[in-house]
């Protein structure tokens, strides 16, 4: 099957170590309206096709200070960034494959996804991925009708099957949990997600079902609206792993020779949050945090978490932090119940790395999660590294990504909901 092809996008919105802000590659996916600024120039205007006439970036700084100071040049740290108001998807080639997510033991969901998969075989002549345990329900393997759709679809298995270069585009049925799973199968480049709305809370899924057709051809003609969601990449080092013990696709042993100790490699992308916490203990979790290899604090509480701002309006925001737009390149750090008064949530800039192990003194050991998943035990000499990756999660936005933003914010948490102060009449 003709896909998977390998698209350029001339520049790189969310940049790390490794891609020196050049160039990315991304799948099927190009962002119209190619018009960049320079961190070192002025910004340029957003074309008046789009609906938002301002960038989303501020503006760029002067690098002049009073009469005599002025910043020095470094031309290899200038970073070009596209304006977030200006993508859009468009396609190199016609879609030819989809992935369809929906959320497992949700009989609600049986109609929808049925209605789906028909529209997308029957009339978009398109060929349907779905994972093997979504046919295993007996209400759709019972169903002898659906059964001559379902021979038409290509199957895989979570951790035992890669389609990363098979899906052309994701369909989400359900609510956040199916894009943050959606997430966790594609650990580089990932297609283009449209999330529909029918979980509980929605926040990530602004599209509703009611006009499916037309928003699905909309996607598969090109020219909508997309949100980058930048993800962090993790790795978790660790120490004295027995070699006999069985490793997972996402697992690399690192061996320096000592047929005695090891050491094993596991990577994340991570789209919400990791969480390290003190798990069943009683004690207080105690572990060191690093920024670009300092040391900048000591945890002492339940736990912290580190989030995208995409995470920042799930987990982080419970434990008082701030909602940030997802267009915004930062890094979050919230503690979790800290024991301590003047230990406030963070925010620090996209290209840091992070560090988290266990301190010298701790009495118990953490455990880390990954947007819910893969939770694990960290001992003694283990680490966590994070920072931003550079494959995010394009999503199809409803309107645009300012409006659906906070769309979302007013219908999933009541942003700002209050009854309104009585109107003070006049004395006469």
């Amino acid at each position: 099957m003709d896909c998977g092809e390998e698209v350029r996008v001339e520049t790189a919105p969310y940049c790390c170590s490794t891609c020196d802000g050049g160039e990315v590659t991304g799948h099927c996916l190009v962002l119209q309206n190619r018009k960049t600024r320079s961190l070192s120039t002025s910004s340029a205007g957003c074309s008046s096709e789009y609906r938002r006439t301002q960038s989303l970036h501020g503006p760029s700084p002067v690098t002049t200070f009073g009469p005599k100071a002025c910043m020095l040049q470094n031309p290899h740290a200038v970073m070009h960034i596209q304006d977030p108001a200006s993508q859009r998807l468009t396609w190199n080639k016609p879609p030819r494959s989809v992935l369809v997510i929906k959320k497992i033991r949700d009989a609600s969901l049986l109609e929808p996804f049925k209605e789906l998969c028909i529209f997308l075989t029957e009339v978009k002549n398109m060929v349907v991925y779905v994972e093997q345990k979504v046919l295993e329900d007996p209400a759709i393997s019972g169903d002898e009708n659906f059964g001559v759709i379902t021979k038409k679809f290509c199957t895989f298995r979570e951790d035992l099957d890669d389609i990363s270069n098979r899906v052309d585009f994701i369909i989400c049925l359900g609510g956040d949990g199916t894009l943050l799973y959606a997430s966790s199968l594609f650990q580089e480049s990932v297609p283009p997600v449209m999330a529909f709305h029918l979980g509980s809370l929605g926040f990530l899924t602004p599209l509703k079902f009611d006009t499916y057709q037309s928003q699905v051809t909309q996607i598969i003609e090109g020219n909508t609206a997309i949100v980058l969601r930048s993800r962090l990449k993790v790795r978790v080092f660790k120490e004295n792993w027995d070699k006999k013990a069985r490793v997972d696709e996402n697992g690399i042993i690192l061996t320096n020779g000592d047929m005695d100790s090891c050491r094993k490699l596991l990577q994340y992308q991570v789209l919400n949050e990791v969480v390290v916490d003190r798990g069943p203990s009683s004690y207080l979790s105690n572990v060191d945090l690093f920024l670009d290899g300092h040391l900048i604090t000591t945890v002492q509480g339940d736990g912290v978490i580190v989030s995208t701002p995409t995470g920042s309006t799930a987990y982080a925001v419970a434990a008082g932090a701030s909602m940030i737009h997802p267009n915004v390149p930062a890094i979050m750090i919230t503690p979790i119940c800290p024991h301590s008064l003047s230990f406030r949530p963070i925010v620090v800039p996209a290209g840091v790395e992070l560090k988290i192990m266990l301190s010298r003194d701790a009495r118990n050991t953490a455990w880390v999660s990954f947007d819910g998943r893969k939770r694990q035990e960290i001992c003694h000499g283990d680490s966590i590294t994070i920072t931003t990756s550079c494959f995010p999660v394009p999503s199809i936005c409803f309107r645009d990504p300012v409006n659906d933003w906070f769309e979302s914010l007013a219908q999933c948490l009541h942003w700002n909901v209050r009854k309104k102060q009585n109107y003070l009449e006049e004395e006469f």
